[in-house]
C-alpha cells in the first residue's frame, strides 16, 4: 500500500508534509486494528496465554498488531517499528513507530469496554505524533506535532465512522490537586513499587480518585476529564502516543522524575498546572521494607 498523496486535509492536519502523511496513515491503520479487537471482543471462547513475563496476551492483541506493522510499514518501509507483541523492527528514516494493539488486556478479557489501542510515532527520539482509540467506546484522540490535539466520537459497530467533525481537545484549567481527579491503571503497581504512601497521598490530596487506567486514562487527561494520570509501571508502547496528545492537548506527560522520555518505566500525565505538585508526592521516598 503506497502512501498517501494527501490530496485533500483533515481537521487537525499538521503543516509538515511529513507528519500529515503518517498521521492519516496511523487514523487509517487503527480504524482497521480497532474493528479487529471488536471481533473478538466478549467471545466467551477467547484463548488466553501468558507471556513470559505472565501477563495476559490473545489472538486479538497478536492480529490488531499485524494490522498496525503491515499497515505502517507498508506505506513507511524506511521506519523502524516497535510493538509489544512482535518486538523492534530497526528503520532508516529517523521515524520510529511504537504501538500496543490492546492497552488494557486484562480488561478486554473481562469485557471491560476501557482498553485502548495505541499508536506512537517519534522522529530522531521526540514524540511527533500520537493516536488513542478506544474502540469499544466509539473514542478517539490524535495529535501531530503543532497540529493541536483533536477529539472524535466513532460508531464502534464502525469504528471508522465519525459522530460529527472532530473537536480540539484541551486539558482542564484545574489549578489544584484538590479540584483534581486522579487515575490509575492499578493499584497493586504501586505496592509492587514500594510506593503505596505516594497514592495514599494523591488519594488524600486529590478530590477524586478511580482506577480508570491504561490508554482511557490518559485520553480523560487530555479530553479535560480527568487532571491527572498516574502509573506506577509503564512500557514505550504504553507512552509512546499519549506523550504527543497529551502534550499537544495542553499538558505534560513525564517519568516521575520529570523527564520527557517513554522509557522511564512509569509515567505522569497531568493538565501541567499540577504537574510539579503530583511530581513531588511521588518523589517521597520509597518505603523500606
Amino acid at each position: 500500500m503506497p502512501a498517501p498523496t494527501m490530496t485533500t486535509t483533515f481537521t487537525g492536519s499538521p503543516a509538515d508534509p511529513q507528519l500529515a502523511r503518517r498521521l492519516a496513515v496511523a487514523l487509517d491503520a487503527i480504524d482497521a486494528a480497532a474493528a479487529a479487537t471488536l471481533r473478538y471482543f466478549g467471545d466467551p471462547s477467547l484463548a488466553v496465554t501468558l507471556k513470559q513475563d505472565h501477563s495476559p496476551v490473545t489472538e486479538a492483541d497478536r492480529e490488531a498488531e499485524r494490522i498496525l506493522r503491515d499497515r505502517l510499514l507498508e506505506a513507511f518501509p524506511e521506519d523502524g517499528f516497535l510493538g509489544e507483541e512482535s518486538g523492534l523492527a530497526a528503520g532508516r528514516s529517523g521515524f520510529d513507530w511504537v504501538v500496543d494493539p490492546i492497552d488494557g488486556t486484562k480488561s478486554f478479557i473481562r469485557g471491560v469496554p476501557l482498553f485502548a489501542t495505541l499508536v506512537g510515532c517519534r522522529r530522531e527520539g521526540r514524540g511527533v505524533i500520537g493516536v488513542i482509540a478506544i474502540p469499544a467506546l466509539g473514542e478517539l484522540a490524535y495529535a501531530a506535532a503543532g497540529g493541536g490535539c483533536w477529539h472524535a466520537r466513532r460508531n464502534p459497530a464502525d469504528p471508522a465512522a465519525l459522530r460529527g467533525e472532530p473537536r480540539a481537545a484541551r486539558v482542564s484549567s484545574a489549578g489544584s490537586l484538590a479540584e483534581s481527579l486522579w487515575c490509575t491503571s492499578a493499584t497493586t503497581t504501586f505496592a509492587k513499587q514500594g510506593r503505596d504512601a505516594a497514592r495514599e497521598r494523591l488519594d488524600e490530596a486529590c478530590g477524586l480518585a478511580r482506577t480508570w487506567g491504561d490508554g482511557y486514562g490518559y485520553l480523560l487527561v487530555a479530553t479535560g476529564r480527568a487532571e491527572l494520570m498516574v502509573d506506577a509501571e509503564m512500557h514505550p508502547w504504553d507512552a509512546a502516543a499519549v506523550e504527543t496528545v497529551v502534550r499537544e492537548a495542553g499538558g505534560r506527560f513525564t517519568d516521575w522524575k520529570g523527564e520527557e522520555r517513554i522509557d522511564g518505566g512509569c509515567g505522569l500525565a497531568t493538565n501541567g498546572l499540577i504537574h510539579e505538585a503530583a511530581l513531588a508526592i511521588l518523589h517521597e521516598p520509597r518505603r523500606r521494607s
